[in-house]
């Protein structure tokens, strides 16, 4: 039986009404800073006392006010997260923060901004490539989004405000390795169902009490003699996001989920931002280099005139063989959402990498609705058989 109070408990109280802790804090006078993807500099955020709240879409909520602003043909995440918009579901946010993680979210932040009446609203450019070039132009951006975030907040910011900062993101950081820790067992110690629920959780909270949270969770984790059963697969999941419950549990019905490489899951926190002189200069080096996502591309060597193919797809995908390794996964599922482009021309490169490694894997699609679950759930089934 699960303590409601604190721990595994909590964070699924969390996760059932995840606006409840924000807007009791909005009635305190507290700030709500609202973020659709895992490139924000939440530090910036947090060392000025604004609290920073992740917007997702909604599965279950079928698209009709998105459709004056959006084509149907597009990234059905960012269709679903402006119509949760229009519809009011985050009228608590005073403000909120976009960036160019791709070309979807760019249009769609231009929609947003002017069908919404926001009391701060801020776009953040990313560059596509790790290049010191890239990290040039994206300190500048950063630092256009700390003096806009300043002026909003009323208020300057000290270095030792973001350091401060920083270090609680890295605190939270270090905490989520510590709960993926635990599903190295066979069986894991934590289901992936119940980490999703976590992590959901921890973006809807302040990071101190995310961080209290987390704790919590591990410690009970670690006691606990009612965990996962036992599944006949280990499985890694890549994706751009996985934020369903339902889709989790589709895996989970037949595998352990070991391991969720998405911005749903361990994805923002596999590395901790440097501590610099300038705070800034670890935020641009973290936020550019750091997250594994698909949309930023990663050369073997830059400068070389010959391209060699597998030296490309170890320097994009290296850190795949070391989790796949490390948490001893049976397979793979690459679950792309439909018409999301970047994910989507990594695909065959992802196969035959994982193909290198002797690691059976599967492409799924979907389109982040009820009804794409039966046939998602088919070609899991079909997938866990052949490595069964």
């Amino acid at each position: 039986m699960l303590d409601e109070s604190k721990g595994l408990g909590k964070a699924k109280e969390i996760h059932g009404n995840r606006s409840h802790r924000v807007k009791e804090l909005k009635t305190e006078g507290k700030k709500i800073i609202g973020y659709p993807c895992m490139y924000v500099p939440l530090e910036i955020i947090t060392a000025l006392d604004l609290i920073s709240y992740r917007t997702y879409g909604d599965m279950a909520e079928p698209v009709t006010e998105a459709d004056r602003a959006l084509p149907t043909a597009f990234c059905p995440i960012m269709r679903s997260c402006l119509d949760c918009a229009l519809k009011a579901k985050d009228d608590f946010l005073d403000g909120i923060v976009v960036t160019h993680s791709c070309d979807p979210q760019e249009k769609t932040a231009r929609v947003w901004e002017s069908y919404i009446n926001y009391s701060y609203f801020h776009f953040i450019d990313m560059p596509g490539t790790p290049r010191p070039e890239a990290l040039e132009y994206y300190k500048g951006q950063i630092s256009d989004f700390k003096k806009a975030l300043e002026s909003f907040a009323g208020k300057e910011l000290s270095p030792d405000k973001v350091k401060a900062a920083i270090e609680l993101h890295n605190r939270q950081r270090a905490l989520v390795r510590e709960l993926y820790e635990l599903t190295k067992p066979e069986p894991p110690l934590i289901s992936g169902t119940e980490i999703l629920q976590v992590i959901k959780a921890l973006m809807s909270l302040p990071v101190a009490e995310g961080n209290e949270l987390l704790g919590q969770v591990i410690s009970e984790v670690k006691e606990r003699t009612d965990g996962p059963q036992k599944k006949p697969a280990r499985l890694l999941v890549w994706s751009s996001t996985t934020d369903a419950l339902d889709i989790m549990q589709i895996f989970e019905a037949g595998a352990n989920v070991v391991m969720d490489e998405s911005c749903g899951g361990i994805r923002a926190y596999r590395a901790d931002v440097r501590l610099t002189d300038d705070p800034l200069d670890g935020l641009t080096h973290y936020y550019v280099t750091e997250i594994t996502c698909a949309r930023t591309f990663r050369e073997a060597i830059f400068g070389e005139v010959k391209k060699d193919y597998m030296a490309d797809l170890e320097s994009r995908f290296g850190y795949l063989k070391d989790i796949s390794r490390e948490w001893n996964a049976d397979g793979a599922i690459f679950l792309l959402v439909r018409y999301c482009d970047p994910f989507a021309f990594e695909m065959p490169s992802l196969k035959d990498y994982f193909d290198s490694l002797g690691t059976p894997s599967t492409y799924i699609e979907y389109d982040y609705t009820k009804g794409s679950l039966a046939p998602l759930r088919t070609r899991v089934e079909a997938f866990l058989e052949t490595i069964g």
